[in-house]
């Protein structure tokens, strides 16, 4: 489904803030792949993902999504395929439009507009169908105000639009990161059945070591721009924190100095 073959990025070049972000970073994902990344800051992952979304084009290297090279695809063109969620819950949604225009932007987009009634019946009910799997009673506040609603309630609409169109690969960059662990550990459960359930091939990003070895059917870690670690299976089934900062130790040759990570 996704194929990063040598993906390189430097930032700066020639100058003496110069940083190599991706260093021929070859990366292969199989079609339902749940991979958790992580890694210290500036390992690359972020980077990454913007790599996969056309935020900028690679230097050298090539990226194929779903069999079709899209390496020098310009970003609004490589939308279809892609569903993303945001470490910051106001990025994904329109704050000043209703909890159900937001749905009907997220539901219709790729298609031609018209001139027709905004939401029909038919859609609304559609909607609290959606919501209401949440479990957030979003359900009977399709008119409220998007920017009325709490972080974690932002974030799980952000990810219900992300997955509304079934995307070829979803991206999640840290999207529990800025929420208090109850809501945190909520929107994940509600990432893993949303995943799951849409049989979604997923890329999450995150800081948390636990969430890390617990979610996903793979994980990977960045160092300097390149894999690492690459964990999967029964290896993946039995890691602890503990194993894993070790083995990044052995495969770096450096210490996992991210606090965050460890201590989240």
């Amino acid at each position: 489904m996704l194929e990063l073959c040598n993906v390189t990025k430097v930032f700066n070049r020639g100058t003496i803030d110069e940083k190599i972000a991706l260093d021929h970073l070859s990366l292969t994902l199989s079609d339902g792949d749940f991979v958790t990344v992580i890694g210290g800051n500036g390992a690359g992952k972020s980077t990454m993902q913007n790599a996969i979304c056309g935020t900028w084009l690679p230097d050298a290297g090539k990226i194929v999504l779903d069999g079709i090279d899209v390496t020098a695809l310009p970003e609004y063109k490589r939308a279809k395929y892609l569903g993303r969620v945001y470490q910051d819950p106001q990025m994904g949604t329109a704050p000043g439009m209703r909890i159900e225009e937001n749905l009907a932007l997220a539901a219709r987009r790729g298609q031609r507009r018209g001139l027709r009634f905004g939401i029909h019946q038919k859609e609304r009910e559609a909607y609290k169908t959606a919501l209401s799997e949440l479990g957030l009673g979003l359900e009977s506040r399709l008119s409220a105000k998007v920017g009325t609603l709490s972080g974690g309630q932002r974030q799980a609409l952000t990810l219900l639009m992300a997955t509304m169109k079934k995307p070829k690969l979803l991206l999640l960059d840290e999207h529990t990161a800025a929420l208090d662990p109850k809501t945190a550990a909520k929107v994940m459960e509600l990432t893993e059945q949303i995943v799951t359930e849409n049989k979604l091939t997923t890329l999450m990003i995150t800081h948390n070591m636990r969430d890390a070895i617990r979610y996903g059917n793979r994980l990977i870690m960045l160092h300097e721009g390149r894999v690492i670690l690459d964990i999967s299976g029964e290896e993946k089934s039995k890691l602890t924190v503990s194993d894993l900062i070790e083995m990044f130790g052995r495969a770096s040759g450096s210490e996992f100095v991210s606090d965050r990570a460890i201590l989240s």
